[in-house]
């Protein structure tokens, strides 16, 4: 019988490390795969650029000048649900590993393991 085992990394390093594991310690793994966290790279992306804020003046103004106000886009500006750099790990294998791979994700900081078919 076949089954399926999810589970959610702090880094993707992690994660990696953790399928590698598995790989090596454990038999009968027909397929896995790794799911990362692609808002976290785009935060990271953006965390060295520049915020631009357009303030307008008067409406009763002729010409309407308005003022920009630059600043940099520091960690703060980013919610930490969005700099965090997780991964998720997904492992199809038999029904008889699924206990040595839930104990090798569990030993290497997995966390929302999951079981299914």
């Amino acid at each position: 019988m076949v089954s399926r085992i999810s589970a959610e990394f702090e880094t993707s390093d992690m994660a990696e490390l953790a399928l590698k594991r598995a790989r090596e310690n454990v038999g009968e793994i027909y397929s896995s795969g790794i799911v990362y966290d692609k808002m976290s790279d785009r935060a990271m992306k953006l965390r060295n650029g520049t915020i631009y804020t357009v303030i307008p003046t008067a409406v009763t103004a002729h010409n309407y000048v308005t003022a920009v106000m630059e600043s940099d886009a520091g960690e703060s500006v980013f919610p930490e649900p969005l700099r965090r750099r997780r991964a998720q790990i997904y492992v199809i294998c038999s029904s008889e590993s699924v206990k040595g791979i839930r104990s090798v994700f569990n030993s290497l900081g997995g966390l929302n393991i999951k079981t299914g078919l």
